[in-house]
Formats: C-alpha cells, structure tokens, sequence
C-alpha cells in the first residue's frame, strides 16, 4: 500500500516537471534582417536569425544564432520600451562609408528592448 502511494506521488511529480519547464520566461526571439548590419565584429547577412540573451538586470549578453549556431554575440542592455511597436523593428546607425550598425532591436508587442553596446561609434 505505501509502495502504491509513493509511485502515485512520484507519477504526479514527473506529470508536473515539464509544465514547469514550459512556464520558464523565453529570452529569445526571431528576428528578420533585410540588409546586411554590423553586430560588434561581425557583419551579418540579410535572413532571419533567433536573437537569445541571458538575464542578469540590466546588461544581457545578446547572442544571433542560424539554426543551432551563434554566428554573432555582443553585449548589451534589456531596456523598457516605452511604446509598443506592431512589428519588430530594427533600429541603426551609418558609420564612415555605408556601413550599416545595429544599435536596437524593438520587438513586437513587447514591453522591453535590447540596445546593443557598440564598438568604435
């Protein structure tokens, strides 16, 4: 009888584990790039990527992945959007020549933003 009760708890536990992993707060979104921008060091090509960052406060570590590879990491800072945009939205910078940086990603819908750190500006 007790055996019959500790496997009824146990079963209830392993039922309950991945609602609580899917409760977990997704720090990632996908993002489409139509012309090619400069991320820190890197220059990424217009298509669309998974934008992933870590929080820890205010400074986040801002990593682009294609697929399951990160193509581009720079650090940064999660902000509060003060207006919801509708679509997301990229917002840059021209450096000397055509060079376009990326500076903010606004996601849609979304009550915060990234500013990416920037480098040489």
């Amino acid at each position: 009888m007790k055996t019959l009760r500790d496997l009824a708890i146990l079963s209830t536990l392993l039922l309950l584990f991945p609602l609580c992993a899917l409760a977990k707060v997704k720090n990632q979104h996908s993002l489409d790039i139509a012309e090619s921008v400069e991320v820190g060091t890197t220059q990424l090509q217009p298509g669309t990527y998974k934008v992933e960052w870590q929080e820890a406060g205010p400074r986040v570590t801002i990593k682009f992945l294609q697929g399951s590879k990160v193509v581009a990491s720079v650090a940064g800072t999660l902000k509060a959007n003060d207006q919801q945009v509708t679509q997301d939205d990229i917002v840059t910078q021209t450096r000397s020549g055509s060079q376009r940086v990326l500076t903010e990603i606004d996601f849609a819908h979304e009550k915060e933003a990234l500013v990416l750190a920037q480098q040489g500006m």
